[in-house]
């Protein structure tokens, strides 16, 4: 049985795939930042899956030391990772730091998923690594000297940027970890909770435009692909929409960029750049 450990699993992208991986087959252990939310999902996943094994894990992937909490409870209880699905993300209209000094976006949506695949990696020797990126990074315009976005912020373009660095990210993990396979995907516009856990215009963009949006059932196909199929098993380094591999932007394959952003990421977590874990 495949073993999937799913995070932001409590809306959207997350909640649909969790449902999904359980109807097929997966054991499924899921992270959410609210124990009621990860509960009622953890509920859905199992009756669809007739009683399949689902966990539950409570933690904000926005503090790194939630992030090493997390990983060592997992590794607590799971000897082998078949998957590590990084979906935990959000949008955020304005500035803030984290109370540990990182930029909300980039700390959430990077660094959480850099630093709980390295915490992880000896767990997930021989499986999968699927990162939830987005076509919105065309508009990221990643800065190694302004990591935290304090010379301006905009919130589409950094959280473009942000998902840039998951792209940028998934090409480095492939090329540094070779047992692994690491991949990454463009779930398309989804209606989901995205952009709502802030107020004022984003808010009401989203509602607005959620009926036109893709359903979250289907934006979370290509990470139940990635994680499950046999046809996305031999695949590594690449970037996927709709269950095809397509190139992402120039920026996204500098490799002189990638490592630059592993190093500079390592650092700021507190891990050696040359070895992973």
């Amino acid at each position: 049985m495949t073993f999937v450990l799913l995070t932001g699993a409590t809306r959207g992208i997350g909640a649909a795939a969790a449902v999904e991986l359980a109807r097929e087959g997966a054991e499924v252990a899921l992270v959410g930042r609210d124990a009621q939310r990860v509960a009622a999902v953890a509920q859905e996943a199992r009756a669809a899956g007739s009683g399949a094994t689902v966990h539950e894990h409570v933690a904000d992937l926005s503090l790194m030391a939630d992030v090493r909490m997390l990983a060592e409870d997992v590794r607590e209880r799971y000897e082998h990772i078949d998957v590590l699905a990084n979906n935990a993300g959000a949008l955020f209209a304005s500035r803030k730091e984290t109370a540990e000094g990182f930029e909300r976006t980039f700390a959430l949506n990077h660094l959480a998923p850099f630093l709980l695949t390295n915490l992880l990696r000896d767990r997930l020797d021989g499986g999968r690594v699927v990162t939830t990126a987005s076509d919105a990074h065309k508009s990221g315009r990643l800065d190694l000297d302004d990591l935290q976005s304090e010379k301006s912020y905009a919130a589409m373009r950094v959280y473009g940027t942000s998902k840039l660095c998951n792209i940028l990210f998934t090409r480095e993990l492939a090329k540094r970890a070779p047992e692994l396979h690491a991949n990454c995907f463009h779930p398309g516009v989804v209606r989901t909770g995205f952009g709502k856990n802030e107020n004022g215009i984003w808010k009401i963009m989203t509602t607005v435009a959620g009926p036109f949006f893709r359903s979250p059932q289907r934006g979370a196909r290509s990470l139940v692909w990635l994680s499950l199929s046999e046809q996305a098993a031999a695949l590594t380094g690449e970037y996927v929409q709709d269950e095809k591999v397509l190139q992402p932007s120039g920026q996204a394959r500098d490799e002189i960029l990638a490592e630059g952003l592993w190093e500079r990421s390592a650092q700021l977590v507190g891990l050696s750049a040359d070895t992973p874990a």
